[in-house]
């Protein structure tokens, strides 16, 4: 697999998403938790996501439980948690392992393309995030701490 394109996921609905149909646009792929320290950055990715909506870029969320058990609910209570907590309308999907051998093979290809702290592929919390080119290339990763507001003139680069 060459690009964040030849993956598909499972959206939060419940159907198949090949992220094909993002295709051209520059994509920030965000490991998601509802009861998170970092939980409030949903606001801040809500708003790239309304800031760009013009623009050839998305936000997509990727629910994840691996920490802390902090994403317990159902795809139906992560859904109505977003829209009525930080009415979130940028795509979420469901619920993914992002570490481990059960690792979505997405976030398999996302490590490897950009490695974390000292070159390692784990992704070491939730809100760990992944910025990709309009071509579907990996061009930068995020710490969990990292504002999404501070994310944006990397994405005005890219667009």
């Amino acid at each position: 697999m060459t690009s964040v394109y030849d993956f598909s996921a499972r959206a939060i609905d419940g159907t198949d998403v090949s992220l094909d149909r993002f295709r051209g646009q520059a994509l920030l792929i965000v490991n998601t938790a509802s009861r998170c320290g970092f939980t409030g950055q949903y606001d801040g990715l809500e708003k790239l996501h309304r800031a760009f909506a013009d623009q050839p870029f998305e936000v997509l969320g990727f629910p994840c439980n691996q920490f802390g058990e902090q994403e317990p609910g159902k795809a139906a209570e992560i859904a109505a948690f977003c829209a009525a907590s930080f009415e979130v309308t940028f795509p979420l999907f469901d619920k993914v392992e992002v570490n481990g051998p059960n690792r979505h093979p997405l976030y398999d290809w996302l490590t490897e393309q950009k490695r974390g702290f000292l070159g390692s592929k784990a992704i070491k919390w939730n809100f760990t995030k992944f910025l990709t080119d309009r071509e579907g290339r990996v061009v930068a990763r995020y710490a969990p701490q990292t504002e999404p507001e501070a994310i944006k003139a990397d994405i005005e680069k890219l667009i």
